[in-house]
Protein backbone atom coordinates (compact mmCIF):
# COMPACT_ATOMS: atom_id res chain seq x y z
CA UNK A 1 0.00 0.00 0.00
CA UNK A 2 2.83 2.36 0.87
CA UNK A 3 4.60 1.62 -2.41
CA UNK A 4 1.40 2.14 -4.40
CA UNK A 5 0.78 5.47 -2.65
CA UNK A 6 4.34 6.60 -3.35
CA UNK A 7 4.14 5.58 -7.01
CA UNK A 8 0.85 7.46 -7.40
CA UNK A 9 2.37 10.59 -5.89
CA UNK A 10 5.53 10.35 -8.00
CA UNK A 11 3.51 9.92 -11.21
CA UNK A 12 0.99 12.62 -10.38
CA UNK A 13 3.56 15.39 -9.89
CA UNK A 14 5.09 15.40 -13.42
CA UNK A 15 1.74 14.62 -15.04
CA UNK A 16 0.16 17.64 -13.35
CA UNK A 17 3.00 19.80 -14.63
CA UNK A 18 2.72 18.42 -18.18
CA UNK A 19 -1.06 18.88 -18.20
CA UNK A 20 -0.81 22.46 -16.95
CA UNK A 21 1.77 23.61 -19.50
CA UNK A 22 -0.01 21.79 -22.35
CA UNK A 23 -3.33 23.45 -21.43
CA UNK A 24 -1.75 26.92 -21.45
CA UNK A 25 -0.28 26.29 -24.90
CA UNK A 26 -3.43 24.68 -26.37
CA UNK A 27 -5.66 27.55 -25.24
CA UNK A 28 -3.30 30.18 -26.69
CA UNK A 29 -2.81 31.76 -23.28
CA UNK A 30 0.97 31.51 -23.53
CA UNK A 31 2.93 34.30 -25.16
CA UNK A 32 4.72 33.12 -28.33
CA UNK A 33 8.11 33.63 -26.72
CA UNK A 34 7.05 31.42 -23.75
CA UNK A 35 6.00 28.42 -25.86
CA UNK A 36 9.55 27.01 -26.31
CA UNK A 37 10.12 27.32 -22.55
CA UNK A 38 6.88 25.49 -21.74
CA UNK A 39 7.62 22.82 -24.39
CA UNK A 40 11.05 22.29 -22.82
CA UNK A 41 9.47 21.82 -19.40
CA UNK A 42 6.95 19.34 -20.83
CA UNK A 43 9.82 17.40 -22.40
CA UNK A 44 11.82 17.40 -19.14
CA UNK A 45 8.85 16.13 -17.12
CA UNK A 46 8.09 13.50 -19.79
CA UNK A 47 11.66 12.17 -19.57
CA UNK A 48 11.29 12.07 -15.78
CA UNK A 49 8.08 10.04 -16.16
CA UNK A 50 9.70 7.60 -18.59
CA UNK A 51 12.67 7.08 -16.27
CA UNK A 52 10.35 6.54 -13.32
CA UNK A 53 8.18 4.02 -15.17
CA UNK A 54 11.28 2.15 -16.39
CA UNK A 55 12.60 1.91 -12.83
CA UNK A 56 9.22 0.72 -11.52
CA UNK A 57 9.19 -2.01 -14.19
CA UNK A 58 12.72 -3.08 -13.21
CA UNK A 59 11.74 -3.28 -9.53
CA UNK A 60 8.59 -5.21 -10.38
CA UNK A 61 10.65 -7.80 -12.26
CA UNK A 62 13.13 -8.06 -9.38
CA UNK A 63 10.26 -8.55 -6.93
CA UNK A 64 8.79 -11.35 -9.02
CA UNK A 65 10.02 -14.92 -9.58
CA UNK A 66 13.72 -14.94 -10.45
CA UNK A 67 14.35 -15.11 -14.21
CA UNK A 68 18.09 -14.61 -14.09
CA UNK A 69 20.70 -16.10 -16.37
CA UNK A 70 23.86 -16.80 -14.38
CA UNK A 71 26.98 -17.00 -16.50
CA UNK A 72 30.65 -16.12 -16.22
CA UNK A 73 30.83 -12.32 -16.40
CA UNK A 74 33.77 -9.92 -16.19
CA UNK A 75 32.92 -7.13 -13.73
CA UNK A 76 35.75 -4.98 -15.09
CA UNK A 77 34.18 -5.05 -18.58
CA UNK A 78 30.79 -4.21 -17.08
CA UNK A 79 32.24 -1.26 -15.16
CA UNK A 80 33.83 0.14 -18.31
CA UNK A 81 30.61 -0.35 -20.31
CA UNK A 82 28.54 1.41 -17.62
CA UNK A 83 30.93 4.36 -17.44
CA UNK A 84 30.98 4.68 -21.24
CA UNK A 85 27.17 4.74 -21.25
CA UNK A 86 27.25 7.64 -18.77
CA UNK A 87 29.91 9.62 -20.66
CA UNK A 88 27.50 12.36 -21.75
CA UNK A 89 25.96 12.76 -18.29
CA UNK A 90 29.43 13.08 -16.74
CA UNK A 91 30.51 15.56 -19.42
CA UNK A 92 27.47 17.75 -18.80
CA UNK A 93 28.36 17.94 -15.09
CA UNK A 94 32.11 18.30 -15.77
CA UNK A 95 32.63 15.20 -13.64
CA UNK A 96 35.69 13.05 -14.36
CA UNK A 97 34.99 9.31 -14.10
CA UNK A 98 37.84 6.80 -13.96
CA UNK A 99 37.83 3.00 -13.82
CA UNK A 100 40.60 1.01 -12.12
CA UNK A 101 40.75 -2.74 -12.06
CA UNK A 102 41.56 -5.96 -13.80
CA UNK A 103 39.67 -8.90 -15.20
CA UNK A 104 37.38 -10.11 -12.41
CA UNK A 105 35.04 -12.93 -13.39
CA UNK A 106 31.97 -13.86 -11.35
CA UNK A 107 28.92 -16.05 -11.93
CA UNK A 108 26.06 -13.63 -12.35
CA UNK A 109 23.34 -12.13 -14.51
CA UNK A 110 25.21 -9.82 -16.90
CA UNK A 111 22.25 -7.50 -17.51
CA UNK A 112 21.49 -7.06 -13.82
CA UNK A 113 25.15 -6.53 -12.90
CA UNK A 114 25.38 -3.82 -15.57
CA UNK A 115 22.26 -2.22 -14.07
CA UNK A 116 23.86 -2.35 -10.63
CA UNK A 117 27.09 -0.61 -11.69
CA UNK A 118 25.21 1.83 -13.93
CA UNK A 119 22.95 2.96 -11.08
CA UNK A 120 25.85 3.38 -8.66
CA UNK A 121 27.79 5.48 -11.19
CA UNK A 122 24.71 7.43 -12.25
CA UNK A 123 24.05 8.42 -8.63
CA UNK A 124 27.71 9.30 -8.10
CA UNK A 125 27.56 11.66 -11.10
CA UNK A 126 24.07 13.02 -10.44
CA UNK A 127 24.78 14.05 -6.84
CA UNK A 128 28.32 15.20 -7.43
CA UNK A 129 29.60 18.76 -7.51
CA UNK A 130 30.67 20.66 -10.61
CA UNK A 131 34.18 19.55 -11.64
CA UNK A 132 33.89 16.60 -9.28
CA UNK A 133 35.36 13.11 -9.56
CA UNK A 134 34.05 9.55 -9.54
CA UNK A 135 36.37 6.60 -9.11
CA UNK A 136 35.22 3.06 -9.94
CA UNK A 137 37.40 0.19 -8.67
CA UNK A 138 37.04 -3.50 -9.47
CA UNK A 139 39.07 -6.00 -7.44
CA UNK A 140 38.85 -9.37 -5.69
CA UNK A 141 40.14 -11.61 -2.95
CA UNK A 142 40.02 -15.40 -2.71
CA UNK A 143 36.30 -15.43 -1.84
CA UNK A 144 34.61 -12.45 -3.50
CA UNK A 145 34.68 -9.77 -6.17
CA UNK A 146 34.21 -6.12 -5.26
CA UNK A 147 32.97 -3.01 -7.04
CA UNK A 148 33.70 0.25 -5.24
CA UNK A 149 32.30 3.59 -6.43
CA UNK A 150 33.69 6.70 -4.74
CA UNK A 151 32.53 10.25 -5.44
CA UNK A 152 33.25 13.82 -4.33
CA UNK A 153 29.57 14.69 -4.03
CA UNK A 154 27.19 16.13 -1.46
CA UNK A 155 27.48 13.18 0.92
CA UNK A 156 24.83 11.67 3.18
CA UNK A 157 24.07 12.54 6.81
CA UNK A 158 24.75 9.68 9.20
CA UNK A 159 21.12 9.49 10.34
CA UNK A 160 19.97 9.05 6.72
CA UNK A 161 22.50 6.44 5.64
CA UNK A 162 20.41 3.47 6.74
CA UNK A 163 17.48 4.65 4.60
CA UNK A 164 19.03 5.44 1.22
CA UNK A 165 18.26 1.97 -0.16
CA UNK A 166 14.53 2.42 0.55
CA UNK A 167 12.24 2.98 -2.41
CA UNK A 168 11.69 6.65 -3.21
CA UNK A 169 13.90 7.82 -0.36
CA UNK A 170 15.91 10.88 -1.41
CA UNK A 171 18.69 12.53 0.57
CA UNK A 172 18.19 15.86 -1.22
CA UNK A 173 14.63 15.99 -2.54
CA UNK A 174 14.95 19.33 -4.34
CA UNK A 175 18.20 18.32 -6.01
CA UNK A 176 16.82 14.91 -6.94
CA UNK A 177 13.90 16.56 -8.77
CA UNK A 178 16.24 18.99 -10.47
CA UNK A 179 18.54 16.22 -11.72
CA UNK A 180 15.70 13.90 -12.73
CA UNK A 181 16.37 11.25 -10.09
CA UNK A 182 13.57 8.72 -9.52
CA UNK A 183 14.51 7.71 -5.97
CA UNK A 184 14.59 4.04 -7.03
CA UNK A 185 18.16 3.56 -8.27
CA UNK A 186 19.71 2.39 -5.00
CA UNK A 187 16.68 0.23 -4.22
CA UNK A 188 17.31 -1.54 -7.54
CA UNK A 189 20.98 -1.92 -6.57
CA UNK A 190 19.99 -3.49 -3.24
CA UNK A 191 17.69 -6.00 -4.95
CA UNK A 192 20.34 -7.02 -7.49
CA UNK A 193 22.95 -7.49 -4.76
CA UNK A 194 20.52 -9.68 -2.81
CA UNK A 195 19.81 -11.76 -5.93
CA UNK A 196 23.57 -12.41 -6.19
CA UNK A 197 23.91 -13.27 -2.44
CA UNK A 198 26.17 -10.25 -1.97
CA UNK A 199 26.40 -7.32 0.43
CA UNK A 200 26.77 -3.54 0.38
CA UNK A 201 28.99 -1.30 2.50
CA UNK A 202 28.34 2.46 2.62
CA UNK A 203 30.69 5.18 3.87
CA UNK A 204 29.78 8.83 3.51
CA UNK A 205 30.60 12.28 4.85
CA UNK A 206 28.55 15.41 4.17
CA UNK A 207 30.17 17.77 1.65
CA UNK A 208 33.08 15.34 1.22
CA UNK A 209 31.60 12.42 -0.70
CA UNK A 210 30.29 8.87 -0.67
CA UNK A 211 31.85 5.45 -1.11
CA UNK A 212 29.70 2.40 -1.85
CA UNK A 213 31.30 -1.05 -2.03
CA UNK A 214 29.41 -4.03 -3.39
CA UNK A 215 30.66 -7.55 -2.67
CA UNK A 216 29.70 -10.43 -4.98
CA UNK A 217 30.79 -13.87 -3.69
CA UNK A 218 32.47 -16.32 -6.07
Amino acid sequence: QEFTANVSHELKTPLTSISGYAEIISENIAKPEDVPVFASRIHKESVRLINLINDIIKLSKLDGPAEMIFEETDLNDIANDAVNSLHLAAEQKNVVVTVHGQKTVVKGDKGLLFELVYNLCDNAIRYNRENGKVDVSVYSNENSAFIKVTDTGIGIHEDEQSRIFERFYRVDKSRSKETGGTGLGLSIVKHIVEQHKGSILLKSSVNIGTEITVRIPF
